[in-house]
């Protein structure tokens, strides 16, 4: 007998983004793949809770203060109901159902157990490795996220380097989906050149209080050779 597909917990970290989110759950809310879409504000004042709460089929749960991302995915692991997670930030530009569906389907049918989007405008170097290692949309089962009280200890942006060393420790076979017109945009679009490049700095500091710098590149290596390639991937639909 063919075991019933995995279902799938959407959580969407987000902090300050009235302006974008509505777009993104647009695509997530209703789509086949998605059993349950949970929004975590993170103490968010500009109305993002409010806007999150309009789309009908969001669940929002509000932190009062910023915890940061780590701690708004810890918080969204805790409320959901299915084990195979789906990871989203919360600004992405051009997302498009389809984009979902190729992101989640690799895992749902048992051709990896972990996949990480390469949008369109993730830096040069890493569309030429073929790998976005930082990604924020992923599909993880959460025990390959880990708990959430351990996810509560990493810095603000410590999330995903975290993930990537529990990914390489499992021998996780990771999926790699393009996603060529979905954007994230750059943070000085959305806060000014100068808080743009603090924030960016901010982000790169939490990174690399959770792993060396240059551990940074062998986790870059290691996930790369646990790549499924295109063709196990076809062959799995």
């Amino acid at each position: 007998m063919t075991p019933a597909p995995q279902r799938v917990s959407c959580i969407i970290p987000a902090y300050n983004e009235a302006p974008r989110i509505a777009a993104v759950l647009a695509s997530v809310t209703g789509h086949p793949l998605i059993d349950e879409v949970i929004v975590v504000d993170d103490g968010s004042a500009d109305g993002t809770a409010e806007v999150a709460r309009a789309t009908s089929g969001a669940r929002v749960i509000v932190q009062d203060e910023n915890h940061g991302k780590s701690w708004a995915v810890a918080t969204g692991i805790e409320a959901a109901s299915h084990d195979l997670i789906l990871l989203l930030d919360s600004d992405l530009l051009g997302l498009t159902g389809d984009d979902l569906s190729a992101l989640i389907a690799p895992v749902r049918e048992g051709a990896a157990d972990v996949s990480i989007s390469l949008r369109g405008n993730a830096p040069k170097l890493w569309q030429m490795i073929g790998l976005d290692y930082i990604s924020g949309e992923r599909v993880v089962p959460k025990r390959l996220i880990g708990p959430p009280e351990a996810l509560r200890t990493l810095p603000h942006f410590g999330l995903e380097v975290a993930m990537n060393e529990r990914l390489i420790a499992a021998q996780a076979r990771i999926a790699v989906v393009r996603w060529p017109e979905v954007e994230s945009p750059w943070k000085g679009s959305k806060r000014g050149p100068w808080e743009g490049m603090k924030a960016d700095a901010r982000m790169l500091g939490d990174m690399f209080d959770t792993i060396a710098p240059k551990h940074a590149l062998t986790q870059i290596r290691l996930m790369r050779q646990l790549r499924v390639t295109a063709a196990d991937l076809i062959a799995a639909q």
